[in-house]
């Protein structure tokens, strides 16, 4: 499990510090929690111990397990339809980033970004989806340039970099 000064990552919020173990009592019941200090965000939560698993929260990936992502953006892009890039579609698929986003999976992120970066090639983006889209980014910069050791805007570089590579290697479907 975690222990105090372990760097972990909250779905949807990002890296956090376990700054420490807190007991509290509820009820009759003695309850432990990791208290999460927020690297890029002035934000503490707890998180009950016995509920982190089902929670999402999740060590740092592995700088092997960072390359596996990197290499999921040179994968083809499913076909998106004009009829999918459509404001009432965007509900479907705001649903779907979601729970992409709050699955804190490294590689769903990433290929949420690849889509919303395609997605963008091809209509102006909704405030929601901008939103969304800048989210993603500091997401997986956040945790990227940590393991990586190197500042967030290489990493966003390097993110948009690779994706501007797949595109004209013609593995994206346009």
């Amino acid at each position: 499990m975690y222990r105090v000064s372990d760097m972990v990552v909250y779905p949807g919020h990002g890296v956090a510090r376990i700054s420490r173990i807190v007991t509290q009592s509820i009820g009759k019941t003695t309850v432990q929690f990791f208290e999460l200090t927020f690297l890029n965000k002035d934000l503490t939560i707890l998180v009950p111990v016995e509920k982190a698993n089902s929670i999402g929260l999740r060590a740092l990936s592995s700088p092997e397990h960072i390359e596996s992502a990197f290499r999921a953006l040179a994968k083809p892009l499913r076909p998106i339809s004009h009829y999918e890039l459509t404001a009432s579609n965007w509900n479907k698929r705001s649903k779907a980033y979601a729970q992409s986003r709050d699955s804190g999976d490294l590689i769903r992120l990433i290929e949420m970004y690849r889509e919303l970066l395609h997605i963008a090639q091809k209509k102006e983006l909704s405030f929601g989806e901008k939103s969304l889209l800048q989210q993603t980014e500091m997401l997986l910069a956040q945790e990227i340039s940590i393991v990586k050791k190197a500042q967030e805007e290489t990493t966003i570089e390097q993110l948009r970099i690779l994706i501007q590579q797949a595109n004209q290697s013609g593995t994206s479907l346009v």
